[in-house]
C-alpha cells in the first residue's frame, strides 16, 4: 500500500505544480470579464466576435472545471487508500491501483498541453489533405485519412467542419481542407503534417498487386490577428464559380463557391461549404491567413535548424509515417519510433500515441508518451 500511496503522493505535487503554473487567479478573473462582455447584448452586432467570446469562456471554464475534478479525484484516492490500508482489503486496493494509473495517465495529458505554450497552439487550425503518387489509390487513401481525422476531432469534442473537398476521378478525393475548433487544436494537430505512406494491396486493379500511395497533410493555425501576416487586397484574386458536390438542397444553382490566389506566392485557396459567397470568402481568406501564417512559422523553423547544423530538406518522398495493411500489419512513425499493429484503431481515429510522442520529442519533454494497446517507443 506504500508504493501506491508514494504514488499519489507525487502525483498531488505534480498537480499543485501545475496548477501554481497556471495562475487560476488570473483564469477566473478573464472568465469574469468575458461573462460580463457575453451579457453585453450589442456583442452580436459583430457575430464573428461573439462567437470567439463565447467560444473562449466555454473552454477556460471547462479548462478549470478540470483541473478542479482531478484535484478531487486525487483527495478522493487518497481517503480510500486510507481505508483500504486499514482493513488490508486487497480487492480494493487492486481497483484503486487501476484508478491511480488512469489519474497518472490524465495528469500526464494535462502537462503535455501545458507544454503546448507556442504562440499559436491555443488555436483553432485547419487541417488540409492532399493526394499525391499513387493514382487512384493516393486519392482513396486520401479519403481514409480524412475519415480518420474527422474520427480523431470528434473523440476530442472538437467542431470538425469540411470546409472544402475535391472528388477523385474514380475514387476519393484530390483534396480536402477539414476546420477544426476546440482546445489547442493547432497544438496538437501540428504534429500530423508531412507525408503519409500506405502499402496494402490494390482494391482498383484486377491483379490486387501491392500498391504505394502517399497523401501529404498541412495542418495550419486560424488566425486573423498574426503580425507575421498581412494580405494586400491587390495581392488576390477572387474568382466565383458554382459549387459542386454535396451541400444540400440549391447548393450547386447559384456561383457561391469561391477561389483565392495569392499573386505573390502563388498559393490557391478554394472554398464552396457554405451556400453564401461572402461566408465562402471570408472562410477562404481565414485559410489563406493560415497558410501563410504557417509557412512563416516553418521557415523560421528552418532557420533555427540551420543555425543548430541539424536542418534536412523536406521532400514528398520523405514520409513521417507508414501504414502497412501488407503483408503485415502495422503503422509505424518514423520521427518517434512509436508503431502499432492495431492499424484499424489508428484508421478509426486513435492517434494520440502518435501526436503525443512526437510533441514531447518536439517540445524537448522528458516523459514517455502515454501508450494505447500494442504501441511500442522503443528504437529498432
Amino acid at each position: 500500500m506504500r508504493d501506491l500511496l508514494s504514488e499519489l503522493i507525487s502525483l498531488q505535487e505534480r498537480l499543485a505544480a501545475m496548477q501554481a503554473s497556471l495562475n487560476l487567479p488570473a483564469r477566473q478573473h478573464e472568465i469574469a470579464a468575458l461573462e460580463h462582455k457575453a451579457a453585453d447584448p450589442d456583442l452580436w452586432n459583430d457575430q464573428r466576435e461573439a462567437q470567439q467570446t463565447l467560444q473562449r469562456l466555454t473552454r477556460l471554464k471547462a479548462e478549470l472545471e478540470s483541473w478542479s475534478s482531478l484535484e478531487q479525484q486525487l483527495t478522493g484516492l487518497a481517503e480510500l487508500l486510507e481505508l483500504a490500508d486499514a482493513e488490508a482489503d486487497d480487492s480494493l486496493r487492486t481497483e484503486l491501483a487501476a484508478e491511480l494509473d488512469t489519474a497518472r495517465v490524465t495528469l500526464e495529458s494535462r502537462e503535455l498541453a501545458l507544454l503546448l505554450n507556442g504562440k499559436y497552439d491555443d488555436r483553432d487550425a485547419f487541417l488540409s489533405i492532399q493526394a499525391g503518387m499513387g493514382g487512384t489509390d493516393a486519392q482513396d487513401w486520401a479519403e481514409m485519412m480524412l475519415r480518420m481525422y474527422t474520427r480523431w476531432a470528434e473523440a476530442h469534442a472538437y467542431t470538425a467542419t469540411l470546409v472544402d473537398v475535391s472528388a477523385g476521378d474514380e475514387a476519393g478525393i484530390k483534396s480536402a481542407t477539414l476546420e477544426l475548433r476546440g482546445p489547442n487544436a493547432y497544438g496538437y494537430s501540428k504534429a500530423e503534417t508531412g507525408v503519409h505512406r500506405l502499402i496494402r494491396l490494390s482494391p482498383f486493379n484486377s491483379a490486387h498487386t501491392r500498391q504505394t500511395s502517399f497523401a501529404r497533410v498541412e495542418v495550419m493555425p486560424e488566425v486573423d490577428d498574426a503580425p507575421e501576416v498581412q494580405i494586400n487586397p491587390d495581392d488576390i484574386r477572387m474568382d466565383v464559380f458554382r459549387a459542386g458536390g454535396h451541400g444540400g438542397q440549391g447548393v450547386n444553382t447559384t456561383d457561391s463557391a469561391v477561389r483565392i490566389t495569392h499573386i505573390p506566392t502563388g498559393l490557391v485557396v478554394v472554398c464552396q461549404n457554405e451556400r453564401s459567397q461572402l461566408q465562402n470568402r471570408e472562410t477562404a481568406l481565414r485559410v489563406l491567413r493560415g497558410r501563410l501564417l504557417e509557412r512563416e512559422l516553418q521557415r523560421q523553423r528552418e532557420e533555427r535548424l540551420r543555425l543548430r547544423g541539424d536542418y534536412q530538406q523536406a521532400n514528398f518522398g520523405s514520409q513521417m509515417r507508414t501504414y502497412y495493411l501488407h503483408p503485415y500489419t502495422l503503422v509505424k512513425d518514423h520521427r518517434t519510433d512509436v508503431e502499432t499493429s492495431d492499424v484499424q484503431s489508428v484508421l478509426d481515429g486513435n492517434l494520440d500515441a502518435f501526436i503525443e510522442a512526437y510533441l514531447r520529442l518536439s517540445l524537448g519533454a522528458t516523459s514517455e508518451p502515454n501508450g494505447v494497446t500494442g504501441v511500442t517507443g522503443a528504437k529498432e
